[in-house]
């Protein structure tokens, strides 16, 4: 579904992404973690087109999409969650989800035709798979920051992705809308048969879902593969726990 091959990026001589290289197979829940500074934001802008790479290239699905800009990027079927939250903060839960229908389907631009009607049974369908369909009504700004998460990870969806990043989707989060947002993100994935690429700090959390996982230290990849063996990598653990060799 995926692969990056040998990225690069620096900024004002300082090297954040160095030869990085991450393939994500079709179907498959695949993390990159690392710690605070290693580059995870910045490949992630890389592959979806927010940023431009020195060196390298990003492949999805065999086509080389290195340097499409990221509404291209979208089109071609990759949607993606930000750490901070992105949405319309003054509109409705209803009508964020409802606009990114109308963008996505090529109504964005429709002066002519009323918007209230238009994808009403998509919009609620969605709301409803999320949980959200209770709170449809109330404007988006006021809800949650778990809530406006989920709705973030529905506008994502509303894109019709096949596959889907999410950068930090736990974060600034309880430890109950944690596990509730990784329970969500999981069933959402299965159920609409998504490929699927996230960064996290929790490691409980990459641990329970993750079935491929890429440790980047310093902008490079350290460790790449199942679980159980990045956890047991002893480059890994030096990074992480500051064992020694």
């Amino acid at each position: 579904m995926l692969e990056v091959r040998g990225v690069r990026k620096s900024f004002d001589g300082f090297v954040a992404v160095n030869d990085a290289s991450v393939s994500v197979a079709r179907g498959q829940i695949a993390a990159i973690i690392g710690p605070n500074g290693a580059g995870k934001t910045t490949l992630f802008n890389l592959i979806t087109g927010h940023l431009r790479p020195e060196a390298g290239a990003v492949v999805l699905e065999g086509r080389d999409i290195t340097g499409l800009p990221p509404h291209d990027v979208c089109r071609l079927g990759m949607g993606r969650s930000f750490q901070r939250t992105n949405i319309f903060p003054r509109l409705t839960v209803y009508q964020n989800v409802q606009a990114a229908f109308l963008s996505h389907r090529g109504r964005g631009l429709d002066l002519w035709s009323r918007v209230d009607e238009l994808y009403r049974g998509e919009t609620e369908a969605l709301l409803a798979s999320l949980g959200l369909r209770e709170r449809a009504g109330e404007v988006s700004g006021f809800l949650s920051h778990g809530a406006q998460k989920q709705l973030e990870l529905g506008i994502a969806l509303a894109s019709e992705p096949s596959l889907l990043l999410l950068d930090e989707p736990t974060a600034g989060m309880s430890v109950s809308e944690t596990r509730e947002t990784i329970r969500l993100v999981e069933r959402i994935a299965r159920e609409r048969g998504l490929t699927l690429l996230f960064t996290e700090h929790d490691m409980e959390v990459v641990f329970s879902i993750a079935q491929k996982i890429t440790v980047l230290h310093q902008g490079r990849v350290i460790a790449e593969g199942a679980p159980a063996d990045v956890r047991a990598d002893a480059e890994v653990r030096r990074v992480y726990l500051g064992e020694r060799r």
